[in-house]
Order: structure tokens, then sequence, then C-alpha cells
């Protein structure tokens, strides 16, 4: 593992190097200076085009070349929702919504709603390149599922030029970002036209084509994220504005819901948040002194445990370093399975900034958690803890997310939650940190995750590495045993052979002295 590392970085270093020395000084103009400058910056991203391009550094560099030219062509570091035309967004044609069973995010092509027409193509295509380009910032280069629902579509709908730019987006633009296209009720009458799409992904990427049809669909999308007509449950009907989320809502705490202070929210919400405060204010006139957290963990024995614990984790865990936060872990939540009974994971937060900054915890399955705090704030200089846990019969799964969301506040502002609730109210979007979690369930007993009840036992949280080590030991173990059994089963056979030999001998002694007296 730690060979595979350095292989890695190498790679990623002459990459590095050579686009700097090779391209850029004759081809810098074609380039955008943020795209060439995240480049110098983030190994992550050099890497998905190694992997894209099976480390070949030459093919990368290629590859390298021909997105950032891409990318400045169709301005891609600058479209916004009010660069593309209103229209598009309302016609529902391309949109994010949902995950397959994998944990992957969906992207969503409903083709029926798509007319070709040469006049609006390059407007259309910037739409695609804006919900990839949104996707990539906000989940980090996560990769994506892509879905086309050809139900209700006949020829009229068939345009294989905006096709092509869909699949040449994961093929050229965005490496390492595209699991599977998944292709539902295809029409006969585009049998043809899809053979030349096979032949514009190429051989590495055919495999990813999954046609599909009511019937099997589900086995790579769950029912909960399929409209009725493709045989599912989901009850999502898309609309714009707003743009589409993954509709984050508040989880529990562990004295009921804490809601949002979006102005969306319903009165039920907001009188349910009245009553929350009331019960916070008294908590927090317990424990003054407690200056990073508005929602204060009880103090009973069992809690106090749990804090510890949590402390405990935070040795193993990952960061994803933000300008106002460093959260940790940086990607995942690991929960154990549903039959290892209820789990609890910690997410640290430490304020890195000069100002106190508020922060406010959001799950897409809010019956399922229960986070303490979920809407708080933290001090310069200081870390949290938040525990997250499942309650109830629920399990956790590849599909549930969180959202942490994040703002600087003004010294003269209040930490207290009515000051919290205004402060979110007011908040311009563009001041607000975003940043994304997904679960990871293990179906061990004992994971390697970073749960609190591992930590309860004192048992050091494992790496990839650490595991690697584990199974390589393991097997040689294996193979000792195999040897001594082998060696074993030889002496056996040997044995037997000898004595069947020395019975022989006997009996042939035998045979002779009888045979001399007669």
């Amino acid at each position: 593992m730690a060979e595979q590392r350095q292989d890695k970085a190498a790679l990623v270093s002459e990459t590095r190097r050579r686009f700097e020395v090779e391209y850029l000084p004759d081809k810098s103009d074609k380039y955008d200076s943020r795209d060439v400058e995240r480049l110098q910056q983030d190994d992550k991203w050099i890497e998905n085009y190694l992997i894209w391009r099976h480390d070949v550094v030459d093919d990368t560099l290629k590859m390298i070349d021909e997105s950032f030219q891409w990318r400045k062509e169709y301005t891609v570091n600058d479209l916004t929702e009010s660069v593309i035309p209103k229209w598009l967004f309302e016609s529902g044609s391309l949109f994010l919504h949902g995950y397959d069973k994998e944990g992957y995010k969906l992207f969503w092509f409903r083709v029926k709603h798509h007319v070709r027409d040469p006049k609006q193509q390059l407007e259309k295509k910037k739409l695609v390149a804006f919900w990839l380009e949104h996707y990539a910032k906000r989940d980090h280069g996560k990769p994506l599922t892509v879905v086309f629902d050809m139900s209700e579509t006949g020829i009229s709908h068939i345009d294989l030029d905006f096709v092509r730019f869909i699949v040449n987006c994961f093929t050229d633009y965005y490496p390492n970002f595209l699991t599977k296209i998944v292709i539902f009720e295809m029409p006969w009458i585009m049998n043809a036209a899809f053979k030349i799409v096979k032949g514009w992904l190429g051989p590495d990427a055919i495999s990813m084509l999954k046609f599909t049809n009511k019937s099997d669909v589900q086995e790579y999308i769950s029912g909960e994220y399929l409209p009725p007509h493709m045989g599912g449950t989901d009850s999502f009907k898309y609309s714009y504005p707003p743009l589409v989320d993954d509709d984050f809502q508040t989880p529990l705490c562990e004295n009921g819901p804490i809601t949002s202070e979006d102005e969306h929210e319903s009165k039920e919400e907001i009188d349910a948040d009245t009553k929350e405060t009331g019960e916070l204010n008294e908590t927090q006139n317990l424990n003054q002194k407690k200056m990073n957290s508005v929602e204060q963990i009880s103090k009973s024995e069992e809690t106090d445990k749990t804090e510890i614990k949590a402390k405990n984790a935070k040795k193993a865990l990952t960061t994803f370093k933000g300008s106002l936060l460093h959260i940790s872990p940086a990607e995942e939540l690991y929960f154990g399975s549903k039959e290892t009974g209820e789990k609890k994971c910690l997410i640290v937060l430490t304020n890195v900034t000069k100002n106190v900054v508020a922060f406010k915890v959001r799950t897409t399955a809010p019956e399922k958690y229960r986070v303490k705090p979920s809407n708080s704030s933290c001090e310069p200089g200081t870390s949290l803890d938040i525990i997250v846990s499942l309650h109830g019969g629920f399990a956790a799964s590849l599909q549930d997310r969180f959202l942490i969301m994040a703002a600087e506040m003004d010294q003269s502002s209040g930490a207290g939650v009515p000051e919290l609730t205004q402060f979110w109210k007011e908040v311009p979007r563009t001041k607000v940190m975003e940043h994304r979690l997904r679960c990871h369930v293990i179906e061990s007993s004992k994971p390697f995750s970073l749960t609190l009840k591992e930590n309860a036992f004192n048992i050091p949280a494992k790496t990839n590495e650490d595991l690697h080590i584990q199974l390589t030991h393991l097997l040689q173990i294996n193979k000792r045993l195999q040897e001594q059994i082998d060696r074993c089963l030889w002496f056996q056979q040997l044995s037997t052979v000898l004595s069947l030999l020395s019975v022989t001998v006997v009996a042939f002694c035998f045979y002779l002295m009888y045979t001399q007296r007669s």
C-alpha cells in the first residue's frame, strides 16, 4: 500500500511537471488560470486524470490539455444559474436527484423533454456543463451515475450530437466521474443510434452501459429513488426554482426535532423550533462557561462516557480543510449494520477563523438520525464534537447524506438560539460554506470504522493499510498451515506405503519358511 501511494505520488509529480514544461508555455492563453492554479495544488484532481487514462502520463497530459481548453471555451468556472436561460431549468430535461444502490448520485436525462434544435444546442450543452461542475465542486468530484430515461420517446427526440456531448463530458473532460450509464426503456428504433454511442464510449466504458426496463432497473437503483413509471415509489416532482438539491432536512436531537430556520419551513416546524429554543435556553443556563456549543450535552454518567469515547475517536479521523471549519471525517461516516444494534459516529468541527462560526447539520434521512448539537456555533480556534446516532429500528444506508453548513458571524452577534435563527435568515448564500458527508455501512460486528461503540472498548480504528497488512499476515499463516498439511499428508502416505511393504515382506518370509518345511 505504501509503495502504491509513493508510485501514485511520483506519477502526479511527473504529470504536473511535464504539463508546466510541455503545455503551459505555449497554450497558457487557451487555459483558464483558475484551472491551472488548481492543477498545481490539487493532487486528487491529477490522480483522477491518471486513473481515467490508466496511469499513462502521455495520455493523461493530452486529456488535461483537451479538458482545459474545453473548460475555457464553455466558461465552465463562470457558469451560474443566472447565465443559463431560465426556461432550460424549467424544462426538467436535466437534473440531479437521488442515489443508486452503490450510493452514487443520479444525473437524470429525461429524453422526452428534450427537443432537437440547433439554435438552442450551445445553451443546452452549457446546462450539462453547469450541472456537472455544480456537482463536482459541491461533492469534490465524487462519481455520478447517468440515467437516460427514454420512456415515451420516439424518433423526434433522437439528438446524437447532444448525446455525444454528454458522453464526451465523461470520457474526455471530467476524469473518473462516471460509474455507469443506466438506459431505461430504449425504443427499438434507437438501437442503431446507440450502436454509434457504444463506439464513442470506447471498449473501457462500454461495460458501463446498462440497458434496463421496469423489471430489472432496480438491480441498479432502489425503488425509493425511481418514479412510479419506472416501477418505483419516489414521489419527487421536478420543479424550478429553486435549484434541485438533496432535500436536506434537520435531523432529530434527543429532545425531538430541531427544525431549520429557512423561510420556506412550515408553521409546525417553527412551533417545534420555539419549543426546542426554550429547552435549550434552560440547558444553557446550567452551564454558561461552555463556549463552543449552544446545545449542551447532559451531565449524566452515561453521556460523560460517550464524550470520552468521542474524543478518543479524533485521532483516526481524516480531515476536510474548509475555509471556515476543518471537518473530520472528510468524506464518510461509518455505521454498523442493523444486526449490530444502534451505532454512533463522531463529527469534529474545528474553527480556523478569528470569529465565531455558526453551523447547522442537515440530513437526507431526518427520521433515522439524532444529531447533537445540530444547530450551534463554534468559538475561534476551538473544536466541537457532534454525535450522530441511529435510533429506533433504523439502519444506515449508502444513500443517506449529511450536509454541514457554516458561516462566519460578526463579533457583535450573539450565539444564542434566537440570534442564530435570525442569522441564518439573513446570511447571504455566497457566505455559507457547505460540506457533505455520506454514510458507509459495515457488515462486521467489529468494524474498522470510526464508530463510538468500537472506541468504547479501546479498539484502535484501523486504516486500509492496517487491514492490508493483517490480510497479508493471515494469507502467510494460511500458506504455512497449508504447507504443514501437505507435509503431514506426504508422511501419512509414506507411512502407509512402508506399512504395506513391511506386511508384504513378512508375508513373503512366512511363505519361504513354509515351503522349506514342506
